[in-house]
Order: structure tokens, then sequence, then C-alpha cells
């Protein structure tokens, strides 16, 4: 079957502008143009989203043989099937004839998928084997590979698949590196790998660079500011709540670190967890019964329901496009060097009752409704101000730099004060 890294490695290999790239990323600013210019965007890519690790889809999303999702490898479009022995494939959705797309629908249940251009058939795990009219064409013809083409390699952790373009890249494992024992505390947070499922997906398109949306998915210094009508609100109509730890966050027992391959993660556990995260929400439709409902199910196990309904307590990122939120996953889709997609998936837990899963979506409704706009809102004026004020070159990523406070850790950790801009540097530092 075609390697989609071949396609890649068909681009000529650039000249060494290493001396260009440390003069555009320097340690404690980026210049503007990484935000603005469409070969950089070019660049990356390639040289970012073909040749690492990217996340493509929770096997939860097609749990059925047949079953099979659209997914992105950068502006690759891929499809990702499971086939009728259960195994889970990924393989471009381009036609290996003209190009055109063989598969139209986001999501669903398919043995197979025709192109609508000339009908040629391709299974489930890519591979042609159906053309119209097949006796007009030639040995030449037939001794090439038609097969759709797929990803150099694919590996799946705990239910979380990922793809890479690249032959040589390193095996998954090593990719995640130190951010996995976050990543195994965030899914045994929602059940364990049996019990946690994706649900349905909250879509925005953003009028921003990529990395507008990733700069912010480590930003602990945005929170009072940003999203000041939320924590207002809460404060006067609650008397305090959830995030009002963030006032004074770098007095606070939240951290901010900086983890191998670009990853990084925000730890607000000992906040928002130190007593009880339920407590904490904001007031949710049905929360009176719910408690009464948990109370009378789980009797003792009952307030650790409750904690479990709400989020993990961690914005884990998994370079470049994976953001674990709360209990959602949050992917980031490059579509143009202006214009991002973003898709918030909420979760629910196989080993819960109704009640349960309920509360747990009204809590995941909570921040991407409430929160999410006004972070759309400072992304989308902050690449209008790169793009409209060439004069004002950088971009700043220097909070924390000079203080003496992001110290080494455990297990290669680097760890900060939850608003270090140290997210940011250890991100461009892969980048």
């Amino acid at each position: 079957m075609t390697n989609i890294a071949k396609i890649s490695a068909l681009a000529s290999a650039p000249p060494d502008t290493s001396g260009v790239w440390d003069d555009l990323v320097q340690q404690d600013r980026a210049h503007r143009r990484v935000y603005t210019d469409d070969s950089i965007f070019a660049r990356e890519m390639d040289n970012i989203f073909a040749a690492t690790w990217v996340y493509l889809a929770h096997e939860s999303e097609i749990p059925e043989p047949n079953d099979f999702k659209l997914s992105w490898i950068g502006l690759r479009e891929v499809i990702v099937a499971r086939d009728e022995d259960g195994l889970v494939h990924a393989f471009s959705n381009r036609c290996s004839h003209r190009g055109a797309s063989v598969c139209r629908e986001h999501q669903g249940n398919a043995a197979d998928f025709t192109c609508p251009y000339h009908g040629w058939r391709f299974d489930n795990r890519g591979q042609l084997f159906g053309i119209p009219g097949k006796s007009a064409y030639g040995p030449k013809f037939k001794s090439r590979d038609m097969n759709l083409a797929r990803p150099a390699q694919l590996g799946s952790y705990k239910g979380f698949v990922f793809a890479t373009l690249n032959p040589d890249a390193p095996p998954l494992l090593q990719h995640l590196g130190n951010a996995a024992r976050y990543l195994d505390a965030w899914i045994d947070h929602n059940g364990g790998p049996e019990n946690l499922c994706l649900a349905g997906a909250h879509r925005f398109r953003l009028a921003c660079n990529w990395k507008m949306v990733w700069d912010n998915a480590g930003d602990g210094y945005h929170v009072p500011f940003s999203h000041q009508s939320l924590l207002v609100m809460t404060n006067d109509r609650y008397g305090g709540g959830d995030m009002a730890y963030f006032a004074d966050a770098d007095r606070s027992r939240m951290s901010n670190n900086a983890l191998d391959n670009g990853h990084t993660v925000i730890d607000q556990r000992p906040e928002m967890h130190g007593e009880s995260a339920w407590r904490q929400q904001r007031p949710q439709p049905g929360r009176e019964p719910y408690e009464e409902h948990v109370a009378a199910t789980y009797g003792e196990q009952a307030q650790r329901v409750l904690d479990t309904t709400v989020g993990a307590g961690m914005n884990l990122n998994i370079f470049p496009n994976l953001a674990l939120i709360g209990n959602q996953v949050q992917v980031v889709q490059p579509l143009a060097v202006a214009a991002t997609g973003v898709h918030w998936y909420a979760t629910r837990r196989r080993d819960a009752d109704a009640e349960v899963n309920t509360m747990r979506l009204r809590t995941q409704e909570d921040f991407p409704v409430m929160g999410e706009m006004d972070d759309a809102s400072n992304f989308e004026e902050c690449q209008r101000g790169l793009t409209n004020s060439p004069e004002d070159e950088w971009v700043d990523m220097s909070r924390h730099y000079e203080t003496g406070k992001d110290l080494p850790a455990e297990e290669g950790i680097v760890r900060g004060p939850v608003t270090t801009d140290l997210h940011m540097r250890n991100y461009y530092a892969e980048w």
C-alpha cells in the first residue's frame, strides 16, 4: 500500500536555514512571521504535522466493525476506519485515480468507499478492489500500487490513535515521553481506558493561526483577565467557585510544567481537587436532584463520583494538536495560515449511569460556551494585530524567563509558576 510519507518526501530537501529559525524564534520571543507567513505555514504542515506523531481519533468513536470517521494530518485529510476484524486503519481520503475525496461524511459505518467521480471502490483498509471498465487498463497500470495512501506509522495509546508520515519517527510511547504519566492520570479520572468514550463535538472555525490556540493551551496568566466576566458573575452570584484560585495564581499551588518533545501540562489539581472539585463548580441545571441520586446510588463512594463528574484538573497538551482540558478532548486543526478549526469533544463513561453522564455533559458545556468565546475573540484580535501592524515584529514569551522560578523537577520535567510562559518556550524549542 502506498506510503503517504513518500508523497511528502517528493519535496526537495530544503537548505539549512537553522540560522533563520534562530532569528525568528528566540528564547524569550517569537517573530510575527511565524504566525502570518504562508511559506512558514506550509513548512509546518510538512516538517511538524507530517513529521511527528499527531492525534487522529479515539477508538471509542469507531466502536463497531466498519465504523469510520474523518481526521487530519495537518491539511491532509484521512479516514480512520475499523475493519470487520476489529483492526483500526488510517488512509488518505484522496482517490488514487484523479484525487477526489472518496468519503464525504464526517462519520458513519461503511465496509467500502466509492469515489463519486469514476466509481473506483476501496475497502475499509484502503485497498482498491473495483474499477469500472478495468479491461481498458494495461500491464503498466496494473503494476502500480493504486491503493489509498496510508501513514508511515499508526499507533494507539490506551484508545488514543496517533499517526505520522515519517517512517523514521521514534515509537509513539517515546514521543509521549513523560507526558504519558499525566495522560494516564487523566484517563484514570475518566474511568480508565475501558470506560472512556468520546461523545459529540462542539466545533469552531477561528480566523487565526493554529499557534494562537496552542499558545493559550498552556497559558495560566490570562484567566482572570480574559474570563473576567465569567469569574465576576460566579463570585457575585455564588460567592466564588471554580477558577477563582487564578485571581492570585502565582501564589497558588498550581504549576506549569514543560515535558518531553514540546508537551506541557498546567496542573490545577492542588487547588481544584484539594478539597472538593464538585463543590467549587458553578451551579448546573439539575444539580440538587443529581446529588440526591448519587448519594442514594453510590453510598460511601458518592463524593468520589461527584468529583469525577467534573474536570481532571489538568490542561495537558500533546504537541502539536491534542489538548485534554477538564474532562474534554480538544483537537486543533490547521486550515490555513490564518484559519484554524478547534474541535471540543465531550466525554462520557461506559460504567456510569445516565444521570452521571448527563451531569458530566452539563459540566462540560460550561466552559466552551461561557469561556471559549473569550479566548476565540482574543486569538482573532492577536492575529489581526500581527497581520496589520508589521512594524511591531515580536510576540513576547518572557514571563518568568528571568525570575529563576522555572526549575528542574522529577523525570526531566521543568516546573514553574502557573503563569509562566514556559509552555510557549518549551513547544517552540520543539518547533
